[in-house]
């Protein structure tokens, strides 16, 4: 572990870079001292100054062939409404087979933003909670192997067999920003994704069967020598919206819109901007405090070698004193 208590990953964010761009820092990732990554998996980015938005299975894919050890998890596919359970059931089956023992699906119950474009309402959060648990059992059923049906509240499949599948099936951990969620990820998920250093979170989960289980972590941080919080400000301002804005807004315009009463003084509350490694230190080791067992960072900004090399060279070996 490169956190001494924690594996340390890193975030690969398709809202921000092109998928040739995330093939070569996945790869940089792979040769680094990071231990895992994860990769977003979103239909648009959150404001249009971010830029991207590939299919994260095609690039999935190419990452397979680019990297040899680096295990990558979705963070954080939403199997409910853009995209049918048994879709995803498919296509997570052939990236852990492309990547034999190092994916994991992360699933969520998803953001307006990504999810309305197929004309689909929109339900209140109970609603979209239950959807997300049927959908794990939709895509553990077609992981079995063999002709399967499903004929439930929410989802039907119907005489479906997925002929391509892992030696072994990959692990399906579960985002939570709540208490309910996060005993749907003890109870149903093989882990906990969060992204805040909640020990209430971890209660919750440990409480309804997550004892064991992975707990991952994620953090947003701008390492730059200068000019850190103006790039975090222009590139990632919705880190200073508050909650439900992130769940309910539909389109980056109304990110945008939102986003126009967030300061750069509320950037630098936020997240930790800079180049002192102590501070990065600080807030990786907030997570583990809380008892997350693997955190990933994300680097806002263009300077990924930068980054990778600054956490080599200053932060991970700090960690692991």
């Amino acid at each position: 572990m490169t956190g001494g208590d924690a594996d340390v990953g890193y975030k690969l964010i398709c809202e921000e870079h092109g998928p040739n761009d995330l093939v070569e820092y996945a790869a940089l990732a792979d040769e680094s001292a990071f231990d895992f990554a994860m990769i977003s998996d979103h239909f648009h980015p959150w404001t249009s100054a971010q830029g991207e938005s590939p299919l994260v299975w095609n690039v999935i894919g190419a990452i397979a062939r680019a990297t040899d050890d680096l295990p990558l998890g979705t963070a954080i596919t939403c199997p409910t409404t853009r995209v049918h359970p048994a879709i995803v059931a498919q296509a997570a089956a052939t990236s852990a087979t492309m990547l034999p023992g190092r994916f994991f699906l992360g699933v969520g119950t998803g953001e307006k933003l990504n999810e309305h474009v197929v004309g689909a309402r929109w339900p209140e959060h109970e609603v979209r909670l239950a959807k997300l648990e049927e959908a794990i059992e939709v895509i553990w059923t077609l992981w079995e192997g063999g002709a399967k049906s499903h004929h439930g509240e929410h989802f039907t499949v119907e005489n479906a067999r997925l002929y391509t599948l892992p030696d072994e099936p990959p692990e399906i951990p579960v985002a939570a920003d709540g208490p309910k969620a996060a005993r749907l990820a003890g109870e149903k998920g093989d882990g906990l994704v969060a992204v805040r250093p909640s020990e209430d979170l971890i209660d919750a989960f440990e409480s309804a069967g997550g004892e064991g289980k992975p707990r991952y972590g994620e953090l947003t941080v701008c390492y730059a020598e200068d000019e850190a919080v103006e790039l975090a400000h222009e590139i990632w301002p919705i880190e200073g919206l508050p909650g439900e804005l992130m769940w309910v807004l539909p389109t980056p315009a109304h990110f945008e819109q939102a986003v126009q009463s967030v300061t750069k003084e509320d950037i630098a509350e936020s997240m930790v901007c800079g180049s002192d490694p102590d501070e990065h230190v600080a807030e990786i080791r907030s997570y583990v405090d809380a008892g997350f067992d693997h955190v990933a960072v994300h680097q806002v900004g263009p300077n990924q070698e930068g980054f990778v090399e600054f956490y080599e060279e200053a932060v991970l070996p700090v960690l692991e004193g």
